[in-house]
């Protein structure tokens, strides 16, 4: 059997690919397998940075496998650590993840790109959420896209299912950046390195502090900082770190970030 999630590490950056033809969708033993993986980068002192891919150039990843739903998989099964494609609900990862788009991302695997902190994608990729038409709810996507992109158009397309191109998708911000075919995994690791090389322990801050802070009013999540009640942000305080942050400043060189 071929490996449905293929993983290769370069230095502290993990690229994970999906890996099942012909469309990459999740089934269950995948879900769990990406949730595996996802949690080992998590806890890996080693790795700073994930990549998230599909193979091929058609299809990123088109969500739940219906042949899988159609031989009795249930839509609320249980699909492993992280939930579903294992990145909605992981807790704690606090390093960045890239979604590289790669083709079409539809329903679950527009979710899954959704889980990443930066969204690269190909030129040709295309978007869609499509669960309206076969009776289920795109959850994640449910939660998310409306404080993403305006309220207005992530509403129409939850209610309609229909289909966008890179460019709406990048019109509204839900794509970082549009990359020609042939360049996107390449682009996606100059980024990855470029952040692996980047404060693991003020990433690790500032992902808490996002995470945490989404439905807080302000002054509030601002008290919470202030009263030392972000495990992330006091680790980084205490950091020798932070210490060497200071002092690459003042000597006017390049900091040597440890995660120390």
């Amino acid at each position: 059997m071929t490996d449905t999630v293929l993983t290769t590490r370069r230095g502290a950056v993990l690229e994970v690919t999906l890996n099942r033809p012909k469309a990459n969708a999740i089934d269950m033993a995948t879900s769990r397998r990406l949730g595996e993986i996802f949690t080992d980068f998590r806890d890996d002192p080693d790795l700073r940075v994930a990549i998230i891919t599909g193979q091929g150039e058609k299809f990123f990843c088109p969500g739940w496998d219906l042949k899988a739903a159609a031989d009795g998989e249930a839509a609320d099964a249980d699909y492993g650590v992280g939930g579903f494609g294992g990145l909605q609900e992981l807790r704690g990862l606090n390093k960045p993840v890239i979604a590289a788009v790669n083709g079409i991302a539809c329903g679950g695997g527009l979710e899954l790109a959704l889980g990443a902190d930066i969204i690269l994608a190909a030129d040709h990729a295309t978007f869609a959420l499509p669960e309206i038409r076969s009776g289920t709810v795109a959850d994640a996507a449910t939660i998310k896209l409306p404080k993403r992109i305006p309220y207005h158009i992530a509403m129409e397309l939850l209610f309609t299912g229909r289909w966008f191109d890179v460019e709406e998708a990048h019109r509204w911000g839900l794509v970082n950046r549009i990359v020609p075919s042939a360049d996107l995994l390449s682009e996606a690791r100059k980024m990855a390195d470029d952040l692996a090389g980047g404060p693991p322990l003020v990433f690790a801050a500032i992902k808490e502090v996002v995470r945490e802070a989404e439905n807080m009013k302000f002054q509030d999540a601002l008290n919470r900082i202030n009263g030392s009640q972000f495990e992330t942000v006091e680790r980084l305080y205490r950091s020798d770190d932070q210490k060497e942050g200071a002092r690459a400043f003042a000597e006017k060189r390049d900091p040597v970030w440890t995660g120390r």
